[in-house]
C-alpha cells in the first residue's frame, strides 16, 4: 500500500526544470503506478522539476520519474521562488464542486443575515472541531452547515443521533460543542443521512476533523483561526 512508502522532502535544486525529451507520458505512469501500487490513480502530471510526474492516488500526491523506478511522498518546493508547489497542488485536486455538497444532510446554523457560506465537516467529540465552534461563534453573517462525520468512537456516533433527532439540531450542536450542553433527541427519527455523511467523506477522502469547504471549492482541514475563514469569506462570493 502507498502508506508504507518512506516520506522524503524534495527542497533546493528542485526549481530548475528539466530540459530533455521525456520518455513515458501520462498515461503510460498512470498505468504502471496502478500496477505497482494496486491503487486507483487519479491523475498524473508532468511537473517542471527533474522530470517528475505528479501522480495523485488515495487522496495523497506521489511523485516518481519517467521509468516509474522511484517513488517519493513528502513536499516539493521550489527552491527559487520557496514556494510550497504540493501544498498548492493539493487544494487544486482536493476542490471541490460546493453546490454538489448534499446540505439537506448537515445541520444548518445561521447568523445574521446569512450570505457567507460554508461547509463543515465535524464530529461531537472531535476537540479541534470544539475549537473551531467557539471560533465560528463569532462569525456575523454567515450560514454554516456542518455535516456530521462521526469517525472517532461509538459515542460519537451515538451523540451526532442525539443532535441530528434534536428538536433545533443547530442549537444543540452549539450548545455541545460550545457549552458543553449534552445533546437531547426528540425522539426517534431517521438518522440515515449520517451514514451518507460518512460514505460521502470517505468519498472525498476527508481523513480528519473539522475539514472546512467553501463555496469556491476549496478545502482547509483543521482548526482555522476566525481571522483566516473572514479573510476566505472575503474572498468567494456569497450563495
Amino acid at each position: 500500500m502507498i502508506r508504507k512508502l518512506l516520506p522524503l522532502t524534495l527542497i533546493g535544486l528542485l526549481a530548475a526544470a528539466m530540459t530533455s525529451t521525456a520518455f513515458a507520458d501520462e498515461a503510460s505512469v498512470k498505468k504502471a503506478i496502478e500496477a505497482k501500487l494496486g491503487n486507483k490513480v487519479d491523475s498524473v502530471t508532468k511537473m517542471p522539476y527533474l522530470g517528475l510526474y505528479e501522480v495523485y492516488t488515495d487522496g495523497q500526491i506521489v511523485y516518481t520519474d519517467e521509468k516509474q523506478t522511484t517513488l517519493l511522498i513528502g513536499t516539493l518546493i521550489d527552491g527559487k521562488t520557496m514556494k510550497n508547489v504540493t501544498a498548492e497542488r493539493m487544494q487544486k485536486l482536493t476542490a471541490i464542486r460546493f453546490n454538489d455538497l448534499p446540505i439537506e444532510r448537515a445541520v444548518k446554523i445561521v447568523r445574521g443575515d446569512g450570505k457567507r457560506v460554508f461547509a463543515t465537516f465535524e464530529d461531537p467529540n472531535c476537540g479541534y472541531c470544539k475549537r473551531l465552534a467557539k471560533e465560528t461563534a463569532k462569525l456575523d453573517n454567515a450560514t454554516i452547515y456542518v455535516f456530521l462525520f462521526p469517525i472517532l468512537s461509538p459515542d460519537s456516533l451515538e451523540k451526532s443521533k442525539q443532535i441530528w433527532c434534536s428538536a433545533d439540531r443547530g442549537k444543540a450542536w452549539t450548545e455541545w460543542m460550545v457549552d458543553g450542553k449534552a445533546p437531547v433527541a426528540k425522539g426517534d427519527c431517521d438518522v440515515s443521512a449520517i451514514q451518507k455523511n460518512l460514505e460521502l467523506g470517505h468519498k472525498l477522502a476527508i481523513n480528519g476533523t473539522p475539514t472546512i469547504f467553501f463555496t469556491d471549492g476549496e478545502r482547509i482541514p483543521g482548526a482555522v483561526p476566525i481571522a483566516k475563514i473572514e479573510q476566505k469569506l472575503g474572498q468567494t462570493a456569497p450563495r
